[in-house]
């Protein structure tokens, strides 16, 4: 318990951050986030019935007495849009926690970093706590958290592509570099290997969505997710072996009585 994940002074004990789109229920999704471990999901604020409460809602299946909501600005384009959506999820209770996407191309769904700097800005004035999802590029991470930004949340790969780490360099730089926010990665993990490459480059953690959603067995991923999770942190913390280029004997002979 004393490895905790620490968030604008709000500890975690699990690292994996868990989504609710693309599920084939709200059932599934609900054992999914049991299975997981998680302690955080997100919600898209756009994407979910606020309002009427005679239908059916996502949010029935979320154990808020267990899961704390990180509301999301998915499908805003510009700062505004994102502005606005995530003082809706604020007025209506979800939280004062948001997780801030501008997209700027429909197509990859890359983030437009002006948007996504200008948005920070403003909802850190307004007291949010703001994890933005951005490139892999320090220098706007760097922008992102003079912005006010408690977490940095870059991409491994393109968000629902399953691709796993696509640029492994750059987030060796950004975790040797950024030492004040937790780096959360976002986007791109497809099955468990890449869970555990991500949390052994030392991240403090992942958030995932479509890689269990849409598995063909949704709750077994949920389980390797939340093992590949904790297996990598601990390896990290662990501290690898040197790789070396030539073999070295598990049993050398010195020391050896001959």
């Amino acid at each position: 318990m004393s490895d905790v994940l620490r968030i604008a002074g709000r500890d975690f004990s699990s690292r994996l951050f868990v989504g609710t789109g693309k599920y084939r229920s709200f059932q599934e999704m609900a054992r999914c986030h049991a299975i997981s471990g998680a302690e955080v999901v997100t919600v898209a604020v756009r994407r979910v019935n606020l309002t009427d409460k005679s239908k059916e809602s996502l949010l029935d299946y979320i154990d808020r007495s267990r899961l704390f909501i990180l509301p999301n600005t998915a499908a805003c384009y510009t700062a505004d849009e994102a502005i606005r959506t995530a003082r809706l999820g604020r007025e209506v209770g979800l939280s004062n926690w948001v997780k801030l996407e501008v997209i700027g191309d429909q197509k990859t769904l890359f983030p437009d970093n002006e948007g996504l700097l200008e948005a920070t800005r403003v909802l850190a004035g307004e007291g949010f706590v703001v994890l933005p999802y951005t490139n892999d590029d320090l220098v706007n991470a760097r922008k992102l958290i003079d912005a006010g930004a408690a977490a940095v949340m870059p991409l491994a790969a393109p968000i629902g592509s399953g691709l796993g780490i696509q640029n492994a360099t750059n987030l060796r730089i950004l975790r040797e570099t950024i030492t004040e926010v937790p780096l959360i990665v976002d986007a791109g993990v497809g099955t468990a290997s890449d869970a555990a490459i991500a949390m052994e480059l030392g991240f403090d953690g992942i958030l995932m969505n479509t890689a269990i959603a849409e598995a063909e067995d949704a709750e077994k991923m949920a389980e390797a997710m939340k093992l590949a999770v904790e297996a990598g942190r601990l390896a990290y913390l662990a501290g690898r072996m040197p790789k070396k280029l030539y073999a070295s004997a598990s049993s050398p002979l010195a020391g050896v009585v001959r």
